[in-house]
């Protein structure tokens, strides 16, 4: 079984070095969620990275139980993530949107729960809230830092042991740290070769933030995709350094994140692919790699969220520099 190492948290907890990514099941075919989670403890994946959006928590959880129930883990053994959706940022529905979480994934205690987004929609069970196709979302003025005092209360409830926060920028982080008690053990962001993240994560790190990166091989089946985008995931120069190593590019991507020093969650749902790629601990990218890497950054963001590019708390606005 691979040992995947631990990173230490701001609060002397630590999380799992590499992770499951659960976004994205195939329509029709969500249960192969619970058929991946239930191979990957197998492999000895630990960490789990859910989402009260991706509409698979039931599932998980199902997968979970049945893997505590045939003594192949404890629950102490995992550490589970999920994230706070945007129609329950406002306070008084971030505790009850965490136990509906809870009781989704048959757990007591998440290890880890996140804000998903900076910026709030219209409160109700709708995910997406919208009037029309010419106006596709129903913003609300809820402000991220009246969410963090809800958030800091819920782990001092025990119903979570950690919290922090997903798809913030450096503005918003600063001024979330003027008014938090409790001070976000991590910020989940999109992080890959085309998008390293470089600034954010030295700016992170300053202030006892670790990186949880997403889309870390650049999400190459994901539903916007365009032909012609440019695919960091079949870039030709990755092929190369893989060439030289003996590895799948994936291998490599996957590699260089986890040597920046993020805790990494890709996705998949083959069982081959599951155990290839939590396979690069058993490897090292030499510096020159390293920095070769570092150089196709091209802010190749894919994961930007655009209906809500009008609010307030957009993170990704061009005035902001990350």
């Amino acid at each position: 079984m691979v040992h995947v190492p631990n990173i230490k948290l701001n609060n002397n907890l630590t999380i799992p070095a590499f992770g499951l990514g659960t976004w994205q099941g195939p329509p029709g075919k969500e249960a192969e969620v619970g058929l991946a989670v239930k191979d990957a403890i197998d492999i000895g994946y630990r960490h789990f990275d859910c989402a009260h959006v991706y509409g698979n928590e039931d599932i998980i959880g199902e997968a979970i139980k049945e893997k505590i129930k045939e003594g192949v883990v404890k629950r102490e053994d995992l550490f589970i993530t999920s994230k706070l959706w945007v129609n329950y940022n406002r306070p008084d529905l971030v505790e009850p949107a965490l136990r509906a979480t809870l009781k989704r994934l048959q757990l007591d205690y998440l290890d880890l729960y996140l804000i998903h987004w900076p910026f709030a929609v219209k409160a109700g069970d709708n995910l997406f809230p919208s009037n029309s196709k010419t106006d596709p979302t129903i913003f609300s003025n809820v402000d991220y830092i009246d969410t963090w005092k809800a958030m800091e209360d819920v782990q001092r409830k025990g119903l979570t042991k950690s919290i922090g926060i997903s798809n913030f920028n450096s503005k918003q982080i600063d001024r979330l740290l003027k008014h938090a008690t409790i001070v976000p053990v991590i910020n989940q962001v999109e992080c890959h070769a085309y998008l390293n993240q470089k600034k954010l994560r030295k700016f992170c790190g300053e202030r006892g933030i670790i990186l949880t990166a997403y889309s870390p091989l650049g999400s190459p089946a994901r539903p916007w995709q365009k032909p012609g985008d440019p695919s960091v995931f079949n870039d030709d120069k990755i092929r190369e350094i893989a060439q030289k190593y003996g590895k799948t590019s994936a291998e490599i991507l996957l590699r260089y994140i986890v040597q920046l020093g993020d805790s990494v969650i890709p996705k998949s749902s083959n069982k081959e692919r599951l155990k290839q790629n939590i396979e690069v601990f058993n490897f090292e990218l030499l510096p020159e790699d390293m920095e070769f890497l570092d150089t196709l950054d091209c802010n190749g963001r894919i994961c930007s969220f655009d209906n809500a590019k009008d609010h307030p708390h957009y993170p990704f606005s061009p005035d902001v520099e990350f």
